[in-house]
């Protein structure tokens, strides 16, 4: 008699830091070389773990940004000054020290390009993350997906990998990306401005008869607006992810 498979126990691992990349005013990615890495899933994530001398721990989760295929794991950090981890991480590590860290972690959450789409992904602030992990597995086994990001951002510099998000979409494969700056923006700027309601929803996403896939991540009031709305305008609720994080996630 076959016996099904064990999941696989998840164990905390050293893995050293071999790059910091800033990539907006308070956001730096961690590129990493796991000891022992089993491989993800795109939109998984990890637990990091911080020992202070005195024995003090202190844990958080972190979406991880890399795609599948990428060469390192690379997590991405905004800063958060009250936070217990995200100013370590973002202020003080660097180069060649190591990080404690468990994962990959989450089964719900996750693309891959046997998914039906087309994808919708609806972001707010660092809750983008997770979807360059998916728009990388995407780019990178060639699926031809449609994919509409709509992300949200407080301001211009604080909008996360915005030359690679460009990149996607002047590839010509069928990424749309767009922008709302919600409360400053230059003088030029002609993208979308202000939070995200039914009316943006409505010129942005896929009209519900089209049946999109959506993922939506970010904090949690944003993703219960998102999804809220979505679901009032008529899209079907068990078409729609969502990913959250609160004041603690830091």
């Amino acid at each position: 008699m076959a016996r099904a498979a064990l999941p696989r126990r998840l164990n905390w691992q050293l893995a050293r830091v071999v790059e910091l990349v800033e990539e907006a005013a308070q956001t730096t990615s961690i590129v990493l070389a796991p000891a022992d890495w089993p491989g993800h899933e795109a939109g998984q994530h990890v637990d990091v773990r911080l020992t202070a001398e005195d024995g003090y721990e202190a844990q958080r989760s972190y979406s991880i940004a890399s795609g599948p295929e990428d060469d390192h794991l690379v997590l991405t950090v905004e800063r958060l000054d009250d936070g217990e981890v995200s100013p370590y991480l973002v202020g003080e590590l660097r180069p060649g020290d190591e990080l404690e860290l468990r994962g990959p972690i989450g089964g719900y959450f996750v693309w891959n390009q046997s998914l039906a789409g087309p994808l919708l992904l609806i972001a707010g602030g660092s809750g983008i993350v997770p979807f360059r992990s998916m728009l990388r597995h995407r780019s990178a086994t060639g699926s031809g997906v449609a994919v509409r990001l709509l992300y949200s951002s407080r301001a211009l510099g604080d909008v996360i990998y915005r030359d690679e998000l460009a990149e996607f979409a002047a590839a010509g494969d069928g990424v749309d990306v767009s922008f709302t700056l919600t409360r400053e923006w230059p003088e030029d700027w002609t993208g979308y401005r202000g939070r995200i309601d039914g009316k943006l929803l409505d010129e942005v996403s896929w009209p519900a008869a089209e049946m999109p896939l959506t993922y939506i991540c970010g904090p949690s009031g944003f993703v219960e607006s998102a999804s809220g709305t979505l679901v009032d305008s008529g899209h079907d609720p068990r078409r729609i992810r969502t990913e959250r994080f609160g004041p603690t996630g830091t």
